[in-house]
């Protein structure tokens, strides 16, 4: 429209109307989409709230207004759909936000290649549904550090896109990230498809706070050294050995390092060496074929076989027998196996992670176990601590073990099934415990309350009903100098399990004679141990 001739006036208002008409076309041209994996802080904000927070993600779409919200994710769909009603109900008050949620197939949530395609396919994907290119903002805390650097890298190349982050302590902020990179988008699909040694140590784990690693759930700093380098054992195909305690989760953490690695989807083969009869280990790990002793009647693929490709879990592999352990040896050595009563080898590709309670260096130095064996599984040692050392993950654990009970209970559809919630002050109970049994114990007590309490909420007395009696009495003797601090103690209730412990013996110890017992126990006189008995009611 040509303006020239009209009155000043007229011709001012007409460019303002255009102006804001112009306005108003970028602002309905640039919708805010925002873009990002699902962590395992985020599934964890369902009923946890007040524990856990709310989750990044949430707390970015509370912070922020979006008009389009993309969420990424190859966490288990029953996890993710209790997940996604929850956050649902929190946007119903927010009619503009559109909520989409897209499940990928990642082989693992370390592998770059995997996590670039599933960004990328699911982007494009969406923004030719598009009518017009959007405001692109993407989320790097949520998910692994992987995730973290893929973001980075495609918002500043081939996305112009926004950077947040966000935590519990400093809210949502822009993510400072002081420069720019200007490649080609193929030359960053080489770069993520065939990552360098900086993106394989930020992989590693270094420098966030991540709750989750496979099915472990942690959160202190005594696990969090432990999955940094079980997170670097991952990609590799050395062999791991893993020492620990019996119930402290060293199946768990052999799945979760097959899971991260490059053999995630292939056989993950567990095996029990402290289990099976020592005439037929050899058998059992290699196989056998037809005729080759009394009962076998035909072939049988042993472990390594059933296993080619993927990881052998050997575990207790301290029980093993001398005789088999040359042959495991040689089985690691040229990376093949020979059935038993055949004559020809096979070759397999095998990983193998060894675990054991015993101290394997200790058990090689006494000829209790080949020496050589051990330095060729002892590639890579972790050690997971004992549950009393885990400082800070007895809440989170009793957390997330009580909603794995309730997801397989309801899973089983069991009759009379309730989702159980426990009180506050039966989850401080079994904080202020040590758990001699550690993971399994604790597991097992929280299954036994589950099942033996009517209501929808354990109780503390049903908690009390449900701990065996060797835990409390391990309570008042072993652990007593091993209490977790991160909830408090009850300092005079541990000082009255000593006394009580001490009585008892004194008074066991004197056949019932008091100034004995007294005297065994360093008091004045019969008198004053009367008095202390009858103070901690000890008959």
């Amino acid at each position: 429209m040509a303006l020239t001739g009209l009155p000043l006036g007229v011709r001012s208002a007409i460019v303002i109307k255009n102006l804001v008409k112009g306005v108003r076309n970028i602002t309905r041209r640039l919708m805010r989409l925002l873009v990002s994996w699902i962590g395992s802080a985020d599934l964890r904000a369902p009923g946890s709230e007040e524990e856990f927070g709310i989750g990044p993600v949430a707390q970015a779409l509370e912070a922020r207004k979006f008009d389009r919200v993309l969420l990424l994710a190859d966490q288990e769909k029953s996890k993710l759909r209790r997940y996604e009603g929850w956050l649902r109900a929190r946007l119903a008050g927010s009619k503009r936000c559109v909520l989409g949620l897209e499940h990928v197939q990642l082989r693992s949530p370390t592998d770059f290649d995997d996590i670039y395609s599933a960004v990328t396919q699911t982007l494009e994907r969406l923004l030719a549904e598009l009518p017009e290119e959007p405001d692109l903002t993407f989320h790097l805390s949520p998910g692994t550090p992987a995730m973290a650097a893929t973001w980075v890298i495609l918002g500043k190349t081939r996305y112009k896109a926004e950077l947040i982050q966000s935590s519990r302590e400093r809210g949502v902020e822009t993510a400072s990230v002081p420069f720019n990179i200007s490649l080609s988008p193929e030359f960053v699909a080489d770069v993520l498809r065939a990552p360098d040694k900086s993106l394989e140590n930020l992989s590693s784990g270094g420098g966030q706070e991540i709750f989750k690693f496979g099915d472990i759930i942690y959160r202190g700093d005594a696990m969090r050294r432990l999955i940094a380098r079980a997170q670097k054992a991952a990609p590799r195909s050395v062999s791991v050995l893993i020492e620990g305690e019996s119930g402290t989760g060293k199946e768990l953490l052999a799945r979760a390092i097959h899971q991260a690695s490059m053999r995630s989807g292939r056989a993950f083969q567990v095996v029990n060496c402290g289990a099976i009869p020592v005439d037929l280990v050899e058998s059992e790990l290699f196989g056998h074929v037809k005729g080759a002793f009394t009962g076998a009647t035909r072939d049988h693929v042993g472990h390594f076989e059933a296993a080619n490709g993927g990881t052998l879990f050997l575990d207790e592999i301290g029980e093993l027998p001398l005789s088999a352990q040359v042959k495991l040896l040689r089985a690691l050595q040229e990376g093949e196996i020979r059935r038993v009563g055949d004559v020809k080898t096979v070759k397999v590709d095998v990983r193998v992670i060894a675990a054991t309670n015993r101290e394997l260096a200790i058990e090689a130095a006494a000829g209790r176990f080949r020496e050589d064996l051990f330095y060729r599984l002892a590639v890579l040692v972790l050690k997971v601590p004992a549950l009393r050392e885990r400082e800070g993950d007895l809440g989170p654990l009793i957390t997330g073990l009580l909603a794995r009970i309730n997801d397989q209970s309801e899973r089983a559809r069991e009759p009379g099934f309730l989702r159980k919630k426990i009180s506050e002050d039966a989850k401080k109970f079994m904080i202020q415990q040590p758990w001699p049994g550690n993971i399994r114990e604790l597991e097992n007590t929280l299954r036994r309350a589950a099942v033996w309490g009517d209501g929808e909420t354990i109780s503390l007395a049903d908690i009390k009903e449900a701990v065996l009696p060797a835990v409390v009495g391990r309570a008042a003797s072993e652990s007593i100098l091993n209490r977790p601090l991160d909830q408090g103690i009850d300092i005079q209730s541990i000082i009255g399990l000593v006394v009580e412990h001490y009585l008892r013996r004194a008074m066991a110890a004197a056949a019932g004679n008091k100034s004995r017992a007294a005297k065994l126990l360093g008091l004045a006189n019969y008198q004053t141990l009367s008095n202390w008995l009858e103070k901690y009611r000890v008959s």
